[in-house]
């Protein structure tokens, strides 16, 4: 992948846009040091602080809910900024080396890098896929709370499908080589089989379900597989 390799500004350039998108697009680049961390301490530490401050929020009365839910953010600040980079900009950021605020969720990228997507050999899906997943991966390792595995991977799924979704809403001109993105993805390692896309503006349906619906005041999402029947194949 070295001869795919992308300029420093040209990677900053695609973060500083797609973080204009807002909510979940948003990866820091560069700046001060203070008040970031490795990401991988948090991976480490279970991820204590955010499944705490999900537990606070919602009131739940299950670690498990709590990590689910912290960890389907986590996912969406991932998988965001990554395939809007890829689908605007044909550039696949580099995601080793992210920094975690200390006092939040938000990411950061100190020293931005990442490859022209056109360049790599096997294409975007696959480099892409192993950026965010590596992250998500290390996470589940880290959990010191059981949660089943294909839970996990639907709500990677899920953070994917909902990015898509979104990036969609906000920039409907990329609708072909976005979809065709989102279906390669889901296709692909941990997230085939997760559930399918239900329809052209990228709704899904996931097989899973992230247990919102046990928080106190919590409910079945639009996409959880406890609502309704999956319709297979139904966007091919």
């Amino acid at each position: 992948m070295r001869a795919a390799r992308a300029s420093t500004a040209s990677v900053t350039a695609a973060l500083h846009d797609v973080a204009g998108l807002g909510g979940f697009f948003a990866l820091h680049v560069g700046g001060r040091d203070d008040g970031w961390h490795p990401i991988a301490r948090s991976y480490a530490a279970d991820f204590t602080d955010l499944a705490e401050a999900v537990a606070r929020r919602h009131r739940t009365r299950e670690p498990r809910v709590d990590v689910s839910i912290a960890h389907l953010g986590h996912a969406a600040r991932l998988w965001s900024p990554a395939l809007a980079c890829v689908v605007l900009h044909g550039i696949v950021p580099d995601l080793e080396g992210l920094e975690r605020a200390d006092d939040g969720p938000a990411l950061r990228a100190p020293r931005p890098a990442g490859w022209y997507a056109d360049r790599l050999d096997d294409g975007p899906a696959r480099a892409l896929y192993q950026q965010v997943t590596r992250h998500l991966s290390a996470l589940a390792d880290g959990l010191r709370v059981k949660v089943a595995p294909r839970l996990l991977d639907g709500n990677s799924a899920s953070a994917l499908a909902g990015a898509a979704h979104a990036l969609l809403a906000l920039r409907p001109a990329v609708r072909g080589p976005l979809t065709d993105l989102t279906i390669a993805l889901l296709g692909t390692g941990r997230l085939a089989g997760t559930g399918v896309l239900t329809g052209p503006d990228l709704a899904f349906r996931r097989r899973s379900c992230c247990l919102y619906y046990r928080a106190p005041n919590g409910s079945k999402c639009g996409d959880c597989g406890l609502v309704g029947g999956v319709r297979h194949g139904a966007l091919r």
